[in-house]
Formats: C-alpha cells, sequence, structure tokens
C-alpha cells in the first residue's frame, strides 16, 4: 500500500526525497524478502527443450543499458568504450521523444562497433500502459520508431509490462521483465533466468522472445542502497552461472559516475561497472557467451521451435 501511494504521489514529490524515502522503503524490507531477492530458489530450473548455449559456453552474459534523459544520451559512447575496452558488447535502449533527439549517426556508430539498440517506451512517462486504448496508440508510434531504427527490440521504461498488450509492437524481443525483484514498481517476476516464448495472437510472427534481466538493476543496490562495489552482482552472477543460466543486467549511463568524482547523488562510480566485467573476463574466461539481445533472441526462438516440432 505505502509503494502504490508513493508511486501516486511521485510526480510532485522532489527529487531528493524521493531517493531518501525509496531507500527507506528498500532497507526496512530487506529481511522481508531476503528468501526471492536478489536469488529467487527455483528460477534456475532449465526448460525441456534447452540443451546448452552456443559453442557449449557455460552462460550467456547479455549487457543491457537505458538512455533515460540527455546526460545519458551524451554517455553513450563513452560507456560503449568502456566495454569494447574491455572485450564486451552491449545494447541501448533509447526513449524516442523525451529530452534528447537520437541521431541516426550515433545508432549507426553503435552497429558499425558490433553493439545495438532498441526502443524504450515512447514518452517515459509513466502512463503507457494505463489503460490498453492508450497502449495501443502510443504503438503505433512506437512501431513507427521501431521500423526507423531498423531495430526488433523493446523495453517498456519503469519495467511497466503487459505481455499480452505487448504482443501489437512489431519486435522479435522484448525486455520488459526480470526474474525477481519485489522493489520494482511493478514486481510481478516471472521466475526465471532463461529467456521464454510469449505466443502472441496480437504479433504478426505469432508471439516474441522474453528475455528477462537477472542481474539487480544498477540503481537499486548502487544509488538506492549506496552499495560500494560490485558484490551483489558478483554472488548473483555466480550462482546463474552455476546453474548455466542468462546473466543479463541493465545499467544506465545516466547513473554512472565515470570520473569516480562522487559528486552527484544519483550516480555510482563507474569502478563498480568495471569490476563486474573484469570479474566476468578473468575468471570465466572461455565459458561465456556475450550476446546482444537479438542474438540470444534468435538462438532461443530456433532452439524452442526446433524441440517442439521434434516432440
Amino acid at each position: 500500500m505505502l509503494k502504490k501511494l508513493f508511486y501516486i504521489l511521485k510526480p510532485i514529490i522532489p527529487r531528493k526525497l524521493q531517493l531518501y524515502l525509496r531507500r527507506k522503503l528498500i532497507l526496512s524490507n530487506l529481511q522481508k524478502y531476503k528468501d526471492i531477492w536478489p536469488i529467487l530458489k527455483g528460477s534456475e530450473k532449465k526448460p525441456d527443450f534447452f540443451s546448452g548455449w552456443p559453442d557449449n559456453k557455460q552462460f550467456a552474459f547479455v549487457l543491457t543499458h537505458d538512455v533515460e534523459h540527455k546526460r545519458g544520451y551524451d554517455r553513450v559512447l563513452k560507456l560503449m568504450e568502456v566495454e569494447k575496452n574491455l572485450g564486451f558488447i552491449s545494447s541501448f535502449n533509447f526513449v524516442p521523444e523525451r529530452d534528447y533527439i537520437v541521431k541516426q549517426e550515433l545508432l549507426n556508430e553503435l552497429r558499425i562497433n558490433g553493439f545495438d539498440y532498441g526502443v524504450h517506451g515512447l514518452y517515459h512517462d509513466g502512463k503507457l500502459f494505463s489503460n490498453e486504448q492508450e497502449f495501443l496508440k502510443r504503438a503505433e508510434k512506437i512501431n513507427f520508431y521501431l521500423k526507423e531504427w531498423n531495430t526488433k527490440g523493446f523495453r517498456a521504461p519503469a519495467m511497466h509490462h503487459n505481455l499480452d498488450w505487448i504482443g501489437a509492437l512489431n519486435i522479435e524481443y522484448d525486455l520488459s521483465t526480470f526474474d525477481t525483484d519485489p522493489f520494482e514498481p511493478q514486481p510481478d517476476g516471472v521466475g526465471t533466468i532463461f529467456p521464454f516464448w510469449v505466443e502472441n495472437k496480437r504479433n504478426k510472427n505469432g508471439g516474441y522472445l522474453e528475455l528477462p534481466y537477472t542481474l539487480p538493476q544498477d540503481f537499486t543496490p548502487f544509488v538506492l542502497m549506496k552499495e560500494k562495489s560490485a558484490k551483489i552482482w558478483i554472488d548473483k552472477l555466480d550462482w546463474i552461472t552455476a546453474h548455466n543460466g542468462m546473466v543479463l543486467v541493465n545499467v544506465h549511463p545516466d547513473y554512472i559516475d565515470f570520473e569516480s568524482s562522487g559528486k552527484n547523488y544519483e550516480e555510482f562510480d563507474v569502478k563498480i561497472y568495471t569490476e563486474l566485467l573484469e570479474y566476468v573476463k578473468n575468471k570465466y574466461e572461455g565459458k561465456y557467451w556475450n550476446a546482444l539481445p537479438s542474438e540470444v533472441a534468435r538462438f532461443w526462438k530456433n532452439l524452442f521451435f526446433s524441440k517442439s516440432q521434434n516432440i
């Protein structure tokens, strides 16, 4: 009830007070949710048809980014270089109509370097799923941007989701869910660390792939909880890898302190993110499949349907 009230009043609450209240709420509930977050037992159950990742890799490692504001947009290439220098690729999700203009030159630059991108809602105003009529109205414009940008990937703002309605988008994959996260505005997790096929009559392909994030979003542990290391990520990553799952993380360039200055109250040190990347690179060299969401979606769809036809 308190959480629902907070999100109703959120637009009129000063930003610093918002963060303070959310921090208090999370810290007061950590013990309550300790059995379901950040690890949900049972989410490691493998689909019957799953026989392993490409080239016998131990796990999939998927890096995604939501670009919230112009501050984040201006940092996209900087974050790309951080990952590229460590030998990783990722995908960035952009809001089509907010406080920045998505330039084709930037999208081209990402793909030239082996990276990718998708659409992140439309306005990021919290109203995309207010009702079905509103969603379908906005879906027309979202589909325009999907085509204009030549992408088939989507993630809804604030991880709001209705997997039926999302089928109205011309997508191959969606990133709007999570295995478990009771601290999200819409906290209903999907309970798996693997992708899954969403059969959907609205979708022209008959459905789409859902790729839930499986590591906590950066904002919760590092901005709200003020964690100073990547331990919460690393501990869960080790658990996921032990079960051959998909490690998918969502990191926002808006919240990264690239200068390690510590000056901004809603940023976290870039060293925390590089700690995660370096850990994977050093401990699991040769054992991970660092793939784009689009690559994971294609692989899983082919696996799912090839197994289904043989049953």
